[in-house]
């Protein structure tokens, strides 16, 4: 499996995930993230997730390559030192220019499935929030999630009343999500940073937008 490696050194490889791919195979098997782990390090134990993504999201993917290293990164996430930032193409737009979202998010199942639900009796979850372009419709946001909840960016959007575009939980589905793990710092000695590129299904929105797309790409 040939997923592209922005930042690799002798405790971490940060992976550059495609949307699609989930990082475990789960109980239906198929592919994911760890198909690749034999490729990243020969030695007997690990890799290791230092953190999840969900499957359809595209992006910065921390994966430890020694047991040292996984415990380093956890503490930071723990902690939240770990500086995430999302960029999400939403249906709608927020009534300011930025903000803070802070809800509490708990996980709820019923016969359909399961999904967060903002509200009392959640862990606390909060998120920073500014629109860099809007238009069409849509607007572009970067999200920067000071805790890390399951679905969080995803629910804080649809919480402000504007889903993630191609959403099937929180928004209506239509298409594929726009949401990209687009950055990762970890404040380690030394320190781990590195930066996803736009994917291509996310390409056109974000010109709607107003961003300006690399001549490289």
């Amino acid at each position: 499996m040939d997923i592209p490696i922005l930042f690799r050194d002798a405790r971490f490889v940060v992976l550059d995930k495609p949307a699609g791919l989930p990082v475990h195979a789960g109980p239906r098997g198929g592919p994911s993230v760890e198909d690749c782990f034999s490729d990243l390090s020969r030695r007997r134990d690990g890799p290791w997730l230092a953190h999840r993504l969900d499957a359809d999201t595209a992006g910065c993917l921390v994966v430890a390559l020694r047991r040292a290293a996984l415990h380093a990164a956890q503490a930071a996430f723990a902690e939240g030192r770990a500086a995430k930032t999302y960029w999400a193409v939403v249906r709608g737009a927020p009534s300011g220019a930025a903000g803070v979202v802070e809800a509490p998010l708990r996980r709820h199942s019923d016969p359909q499935g399961w999904r967060m639900l903002a509200g009392p009796g959640g862990q606390q979850a909060v998120s920073e929030w500014r629109v860099r372009g809007r238009g069409d419709g849509m607007a572009w946001l970067e999200v920067r999630p000071r805790t890390g909840r399951t679905h969080q960016v995803r629910v804080h959007c649809a919480v402000l009343g504007c889903p993630v575009l191609g959403d099937p939980i929180y928004g209506d589905g239509v298409g594929r999500l726009h949401l990209l793990a687009r950055a990762i710092t970890l404040p380690l000695d030394p320190p781990l940073a590195a930066v996803a590129p736009v994917p291509a299904h996310m390409r056109a929105a974000l010109r709607a937008c107003g961003w300006e797309q690399p001549a490289a790409l």
